[in-house]
């Protein structure tokens, strides 16, 4: 949970004048924060804004963790490093050995030092729940960008989130699945955007 210190930080500010076009060409990958961690407040309008998508029969299939205590992000990243680096280790693959050379580097963390992680967990099992679930993601990261925010899905993080021992700390249930952890936090710097491929039109009859 936030801190007294961090509650007191000025709110962040929402951009009154940005539409959903306008937050979906600005969203980007953001992989460099500034120190100051994001209040109770602005968590809860981001939740708030996930659990509107769109969702298979009415199913909601989402619960949330928050974590914003620091040394638990720390011990995370750890984690998460470790168990990349056993994986990898040994394959011959390109982009195994660019992972294997991230993680290696005692410098990179897997959160980039941002202040939140946002976890969604599908909290059943069924077709439908992780696209869900992707879509409550969506909805987070756009709210966060139309207020000022960076983002980034940290897929590294799933496995390690997905183990028995990072569950019980997480108070997440044996059951449930950890499907997208998001890192949110005040930008750093500005991030480029990065090109796209157009749309590839199968058919249009």
């Amino acid at each position: 949970m936030p801190n007294t210190m961090t509650d007191l930080l000025p709110p962040i500010q929402s951009n009154p004048t940005m539409s959903a076009m306008d937050a979906i060409h600005q969203r980007r990958s953001v992989r460099n924060y500034e120190q100051q961690s994001i209040g109770k407040v602005t968590v809860n309008a981001l939740l708030n804004a996930a659990v509107l998508a769109p969702t298979a029969m009415h199913q909601e299939p989402w619960s949330f963790v928050v974590i914003q205590d620091k040394s638990v992000l720390d011990r995370l990243s750890d984690s998460t490093k470790n168990m990349i680096r056993d994986e990898v280790k040994g394959s011959a693959s390109s982009s195994a050995k660019q992972t294997l050379h991230h993680v290696a580097n005692p410098e990179f963390h897997v959160f980039y030092n941002a202040g939140t992680l946002i976890i969604i967990c599908g909290n059943h099992t069924g077709p439908f729940v992780e696209a869900d679930c992707w879509l409550a993601a969506e909805n987070l990261m756009l709210a966060a960008c139309a207020k000022g925010l960076g983002t980034c899905v940290i897929g590294f993080a799933v496995e390690a989130l997905n183990t028995a021992e990072w569950k019980a700390e997480l108070n997440i249930p044996k059951e449930m699945t950890v499907i997208a952890p998001i890192i949110v936090g005040v930008p750093a710097s500005d991030t480029a955007a990065t090109s796209r491929k157009p749309p590839e039109i199968l058919l249009w009859k």
